[in-house]
C-alpha cells in the first residue's frame, strides 16, 4: 500500500532552496496588504513531497543489532540487561543519565544484512544504544534509540534511529497510520515511518557464542531534529521546540540564553530546545499572544500559518489524539520569519474511541477531553476558539479533512497494517506482552474505521456545549467552607448555570451537599470536619448542554471520573488539594 504524492515542481524546489521551504506563496494577507516579497513569511513553508516517494507503508525492514560494552565516557560501559532493567524513573531518582551500550547495527531482510545497506560487512560497533520513551519504559518490552556514529553512514538519511514498541497500543500501528495519513494532507508536516523486525545479539556479558534473539516488531519513527528539517526542505538553523508542558503562557523560565538567570533545565521543563538557541522569537510571540488588547486574528496572521494550524488542530480532534493540549507537538519557525508551524508527535493515543469504552473503562459519550473543549486550557487555542471567524475556519478544515479520511480509506489501511502486525502479535515475543487477545485484536480492528465519525460527533457537541473550567482550592474558615471555580464560557453567549456537589466518595453515592442552578461560580457549606472529600461541578447552558470541570480523578481500578477533584481537610483545618 503506497500513498504517494505528486513530484514537486522545479520552481517550488528553487524557492525551497532560497527560503528554507518547499513552495512559493500565494498569500496576499488577510488585511489586503501585500506581504514583503523578501520576507520568509511571504513564502509558503510546507513539508517536502519528495521525501515520502519511496515509502512502502506496509513493508517490513529487518535490523540486526549486536550489542557490546563500550567506554565510560560514553556511559556505555554497561550490560544489555542493565540497559533494559530500568525505567526512566530509576534514572530520575538516581540523578543519572540513561545507561548505554555499543551497538553494531546492520540493515537487511530476514535472510540477513544486505550489501549496500548500513552496517553490511562490518564487525566493529557503529552506534550507541539506549532505551527511549517515558511511561512506556516501565514495560518489559522497551523502545530503543540507536545513534549511528559520525562517519559510519546513514540509514535513509537519518543518523538517529528510534524504534518504538508501542506497548500500550493494542494494534501496534496507530502512530504509523496517522503519519501515513498526514503526509497526504496539505498543510500538515509528517514523519517517515517504517515497520522494523529487530534481532539482537548480546555480547555485553562476554558470551562470544551468543546468537541473535528475536525482539519482534517495532515501528521506526523519524526524529524531529536538525536533520529532519534539512531532509524535509526546511531551515535547519531555524527555531525548533518540543512541547513538554506548554500552554502558550508567558513562563518565567522562558528566557533568552544570554540572560544571567537563564536555566536550560528549567526552560526544557516547558519546551525542549531542538534547534536554534535564540529564543527571542518565541518569547516575543508569547508576549503578544498574552496581550489581550491585540486581536487574535492579528496574532494568528502574524505568528502562525493558518492552514498549518487549523490542519494540525482538526486532525488531532478527528483522530481523537487528545494528549496534545500541552505536549506531543513541535513548534518550528524558519530564520528571519515570525511564523510558527505545528509538527505532530506521538499519535499512538489516537484511533481508540471505542476501545477506551469497551476495554479501558472510559465512560461513553461526551466529556471535556473531546472536541474543541479539550484545547480550552491553552491560551492560543482558547483565544482562537472565542473568535466566530476563526471557529468557522476551523470548521471548514474539519470538514475538508473528514472528506479525505473516509471510512473506506481507513478500512483499507487497517487491513494492510493488520496483515503485517498479526503474525507478530500471535507469536513470541510480542504475544507474551500483547495487551489484548487475538480475538480482541480482531474485534478492535473492526472499530477503527468508525473513529473519524465518532470524533466528529464529539466535535459538533463540543461547539454547542459550555467550555470546561478549573475548580479552585476550597477555603475553610470559622464561618464555613467556600468553594469557587472559574467561569464557563459559551460560544453563543447563552446563560450558564452550575450544579455543585460535595461527596465523601468519588462515585457520588454518598452526597453531602448539592446546589443547583447557581448563577455565580461559587458555593458555600458548613465548616468541614477533617477527612477526605470530592467535588463535582457541572455547567449547563440555556439549551441544556452540559460540561465537566477540567479536573479528573482516576480510581484504583484505572477508571477515570471526569469533572471530579478530591481534597483532604487536615486536623488543623488546612486543605490539601488533589492536583
Amino acid at each position: 500500500m503506497k500513498y504517494k504524492m505528486r513530484a514537486v515542481l522545479a520552481l517550488l524546489l528553487s524557492a525551497a532552496f532560497l527560503f528554507g521551504s518547499c513552495g512559493s506563496s500565494d498569500d496576499t494577507g488577510e488585511t489586503g496588504s501585500m506581504p514583503d516579497p523578501t520576507s520568509v513569511d511571504s513564502v509558503k513553508v510546507s513539508d517536502s513531497e519528495t521525501i515520502y516517494l519511496d515509502d512502502d507503508d506496509d513493508s517490513v525492514v529487518t535490523m540486526y543489532l549486536t550489542v557490546s560494552q563500550g567506554n565510560e565516557t560514553d556511559n556505555a560501559n554497561h550490560t544489555w540487561s542493565e540497559v533494559n532493567d530500568h525505567s526512566i524513573y530509576y534514572y530520575e531518582e538516581q540523578g543519572i543519565d540513561r545507561y548505554r551500550v555499543q551497538g553494531m547495527l546492520q540493515v537487511g531482510d530476514e535472510n540477513g544484512p544486505i550489501q549496500g545497506m548500513l552496517g553490511y560487512g562490518e564487525f566493529a560497533p557503529n552506534s550507541l544504544v539506549q532505551i527511549r520513551g517515558a511511561t512506556s519504559t516501565r514495560s518489559p518490552q522497551k523502545s530503543y534509540k540507536i545513534e549511528v556514529n559520525r562517519n559510519e553512514g546513514f540509514w535513509r538519511e537519518q543518523r538517529t534511529i528510534a524504534l518504538n514498541k508501542h506497548v500500550y497500543d493494542s494494534v501496534r500501528f496507530r502512530n504509523k497510520m496517522s503519519y501515513d495519513l498526514l503526509k497526504t494532507i496539505p498543510g500538515a508536516f509528517s514523519l517517515r515511518t517504517q515497520f522494523v523486525h529487530l534481532y539482537v545479539k548480546d555480547l555485553t556479558e562476554g558470551n562470544t557464542d551468543a546468537q541473535f534473539e528475536d525482539y519482534g516488531l517495532f515501528t521506526q519513527v523519524e526524529q524531529v531534529n536538525k536533520t529532519y528539517l534539512r531532509n524535509h526542505g526546511l531551515d535547519e538553523f531555524g527555531q525548533l521546540y518540543k512541547a513538554t508542558f506548554f500552554e502558550f503562557l508567558e513562563y518565567d523560565a522562558l528566557k533568552t540564553a544570554d540572560d544571567p538567570s537563564y536555566d536550560l533545565k528549567e526552560f526544557e521543563k516547558i519546551m525542549e530546545v531542538k534547534g536554534s538557541e535564540d529564543h527571542t522569537k518565541l518569547i516575543n510571540m508569547l508576549h503578544d499572544l498574552n496581550n489581550f488588547s491585540i486581536p487574535i486574528e492579528e496574532i494568528l496572521q502574524t505568528y502562525f500559518d493558518e492552514e498549518n494550524y487549523f490542519t494540525w488542530l482538526a486532525f488531532q480532534m478527528l483522530t481523537g489524539n487528545t494528549d496534545t493540549t500541552s505536549q506531543n507537538f513541535y513548534l518550528y519557525s524558519p530564520r528571519n520569519g515570525n511564523k510558527w508551524y505545528f509538527i505532530s508527535w506521538d499519535n499512538d493515543g489516537a484511533w481508540e474511541y471505542e476501545e477506551r469504552i469497551n476495554y479501558k473503562n472510559e465512560p461513553s459519550g461526551y466529556n471535556y477531553t473531546k472536541g474543541v473543549s479539550n484545547y480550552w486550557g491553552a491560551t492560543l487555542h482558547q483565544r482562537v476558539l472565542k473568535s466566530p471567524e476563526l471557529r468557522k475556519k476551523l470548521d471548514d478544515k474539519v470538514n475538508e479533512i473528514r472528506a479525505q479520511i473516509t471510512p473506506d480509506r481507513i478500512s483499507q489501511m487497517v487491513a494492510s497494517y493488520a496483515a503485517v502486525v498479526r503474525p507478530f502479535l500471535s507469536s513470541a515475543p510480542d504475544a507474551n506482552y500483547a495487551p489484548r487477545t487475538m480475538d480482541e485484536f480482531e474485534s478492535i480492528l473492526q472499530t477503527i474505521p468508525n473513529e473519524i465519525e465518532h470524533n466528529y460527533e464529539m466535535y459538533k457537541i463540543s461547539l454547542d456545549s459550555p467550555m470546561p473550567f478549573y475548580i479552585n482550592e476550597p477555603t475553610i474558615s470559622d464561618d464555613g467552607t467556600v468553594f469557587r471555580w472559574d467561569n464557563s464560557y459559551d460560544f453563543d453567549d447563552e446563560e450558564v448555570t452550575y450544579k455543585f456537589e460535595l461527596s465523601q466518595d468519588y462515585t457520588f453515592t454518598n452526597v453531602l451537599n448539592t446546589q443547583d442552578d447557581l448563577r455565580i461560580a461559587q458555593a458555600f457549606t458548613d465548616r468541614l470536619a477533617p477527612g477526605q472529600y470530592f467535588i463535582r461541578v457541572t455547567s449547563k447552558n440555556a439549551s441544556g448542554m452540559t460540561q465537566n470541570a477540567m479536573e479528573q480523578y482516576e480510581d484504583i481500578n484505572g477508571v477515570t471520573w471526569y469533572g471530579v477533584v478530591g481534597f483532604n481537610v487536615l486536623a488543623d483545618g488546612t486543605v490539601q488539594f488533589d492536583i
